[in-house]
C-alpha cells in the first residue's frame, strides 16, 4: 500500500570497518579502499577463517554515555549505540525540538555472542575429572555471572539503550530477522510514521560476524578462504568469488515526516518512496529459486508507484557466494533489467542484520553526491550473473532513486526505494 506521508531522511550514522561517520564511511567508498583485514581483535591463528572487516580505532569510551552504562554493553549494543547517536548529531536533534512521546526507534539485530573470557570460569567449575558435567552449569551459572549478565547479550537492548539515551519514549522495537533485519527495521519505522504513531523515528541495525563462536558455527557455511589477500577476498558477482567475508558495523538513520522535518528546519537528505517483503518456503534441501525476490522487488516498486526503468541503481546484498549471487543476479535482471548494480559487502564483509542499514546509509550519501560506489573486486564477470555491476570508477547517478535488497538463505526478502525529495 502507498505510503500516505512523505517520509524523510534526516539523518546519518555509521560504524563501519571502513569508517565511523558518515564523511569518513563515504570518502573510504570514494577511495575505494577496503576494510577487510587479518582480525586483530583476539588472537586469529586458530580460527577456520583469520580475516574480516572489523572495526578499527573505536573507543565506546568516547560515544557512550553515561560511561556506567559500558557494564552492561556487549560490543554490538556499544556500535548499535553509537550509529544511532551520530544519526541524532547528524540531523541536527535535540530534546526540545522532539516531543519524546512522538520519537521512537525500530533496530534490527541478531544473536550477540558472550564474551568467552566471561564464561571460562564458569565452564571451569564444570568440569570433573576434565569432563563437563551438565547437571552444575546452572548452579555454577547462577552463582558465578554478573547479574545483570543476560543484559549485555540480548538483541533488544541496543534499541532500549538508544532509546534511553536520546528520551526516545515513543514506540520501541527489535527486529530480529538475520540479514534482512536492518531494512526490515527501516521499513518498520516508515509504517509507525505513516499511522501518524510518531513523528521521528531511528531505524537502523548492528551485527557482527567475527566473533570466534560466530565464526565456528558457520565454517561449515560458503566462507572465503583467501587469507593471503583479505582485501580482495569478498568479490560479488565475479566468476572467482569463493564465499563469505565476516565482518561487523552497525548504521542508523535518523527519519521524519516531512512537516516535522520542515518545522525543525532540518535539511532532507531522502524521502522513502516505498518497500516490500517477501517470503519463499523451502524444504527437504531444495534450493530457493529467487521467488521472494522478485517478489519483494515487484511489491517495493508497486509500493513507490515507480516502473524498473526510473531505477537508477540497485544496492544488492551481493555475498559472494556460488550459490546465492546467481539467485539475487537473475531476479535483478528479470525485473529491473540493465539497471546499474554495486555490492558493497565488498568493501567491509558481511554484517548480518546491519548490512541493510549500512547499504542505506551509502544509498542516501550516493543520492546526495550523484554517484554510484563501485563494487571491489569484481574483474571476471560471470554468465551466471548477467547484471551491470559497477566497478573501476564510481558511476554517475543519472535517476535519483535507488533500490535496496536484502535476503536472508532462509527465504526471506526485503526491497526498499529512496529517492531525491
Amino acid at each position: 500500500m502507498p505510503l500516505k506521508k512523505d517520509i524523510v531522511v534526516t539523518g546519518l550514522g555509521i560504524v563501519s570497518p571502513i569508517g565511523i561517520g558518515a564523511e569518513a564511511f563515504w570518502t573510504a567508498l570514494g577511495q575505494r579502499r577496503s576494510g577487510v583485514r587479518r582480525l586483530d581483535l583476539f588472537t586469529a591463528d586458530d580460527l577456520p577463517v583469520p580475516f574480516g572487516g572489523a572495526v578499527v580505532d573505536f573507543d565506546p569510551k568516547t560515544y557512550v554515555r553515561p560511561r556506567k552504562s559500558l557494564k552492561v554493553m556487549s560490543r554490538d549494543i556499544q556500535l548499535g549505540f553509537t550509529a544511532a547517536d551520530l544519526a541524532c548529531q547528524h540531523a541536527g536533534h535535540h530534546r526540545q525540538a522532539v516531543d519524546p512521546e512522538r520519537f521512537g526507534t525500530v533496530f534490527g539485530a541478531e544473536m550477540i555472542p558472550c564474551e568467552l573470557p566471561e564464561m571460562v570460569p564458569t565452564y571451569r567449575s564444570c568440569l570433573v575429572e576434565g569432563r563437563f558435567d551438565f547437571q552444575r552449569w546452572g548452579p555454577a551459572a547462577m552463582s558465578d555471572l554478573f547479574p545483570l549478565w543476560m543484559l549485555k547479550y540480548l538483541p533488544n537492548m541496543p534499541a532500549c539503550h538508544i532509546g534511553i539515551a536520546q528520551d526516545a519514549r515513543g514506540p520501541c522495537n527489535t527486529l530480529t530477522l538475520g540479514d534482512v533485519s536492518g531494512l526490515s527495521a527501516t521499513a518498520e519505522a516508515v509504517r509507525v510514521l505513516d499511522r501518524g504513531q510518531a513523528d521521528a523515528m531511528l531505524a537502523g541495525g548492528v551485527g557482527s560476524r567475527i566473533h570466534p563462536t560466530t565464526i565456528f558455527r558457520g565454517a561449515a557455511h560458503e566462507l572465503s578462504r583467501c587469507a593471503e589477500e583479505p582485501e580482495r577476498a569478498c568479490r560479488p558477482f565475479d566468476a572467482r568469488r569463493d564465499g563469505i567475508v565476516n565482518g561487523e558495523g552497525a548504521a542508523a538513520v535518523m527519519l521524519e515526516t516531512l512537516p516535522h522535518a520542515q518545522a525543525r528546519g532540518t535539511a532532507v537528505l531522502a524521502r522513502i518512496l516505498g518497500f516490500g517483503s517477501a517470503f519463499e518456503p523451502t524444504a527437504n534441501g531444495v534450493p530457493l529459486s529467487g521467488q521472494s525476490l522478485r517478489a519483494a522487488l515487484h511489491a517495493a516498486l508497486q509500493d513507490a508507484g515507480l516502473a524498473p526503468s526510473e531505477i537508477g541503481a540497485v544496492f544488492a546484498h551481493g555475498v559472494s557466494t556460488l550459490r546465492d549471487d546467481p539467485r539475487e543476479a537473475q531476479a535483478l535482471r528479470d525485473v529491473l533489467g540493465d539497471v546499474p548494480v554495486t555490492a558493497l559487502k565488498s568493501y567491509f564483509g558481511h554484517c548480518g542484520a546491519a548490512s541493510g542499514a549500512l547499504d542505506l546509509v551509502a544509498a542516501v550519501l550516493s543520492l546526495g553526491h550523484g554517484v554510484v560506489p563501485p563494487t571491489l573486486n569484481y574483474e571476471n564477470p560471470d554468465p551466471h550473473c548477467p547484471i551491470n555491476v559497477v566497478h573501476g570508477d564510481g558511476l554517475p547517478l543519472q535517476r535519483e532513486k535507488i533500490l535496496l535488497l536484502s535476503h536472508t538463505q532462509h527465504g526471506q526478502a526485503t526491497a526498499l526505494v529512496i529517492g531525491a525529495l
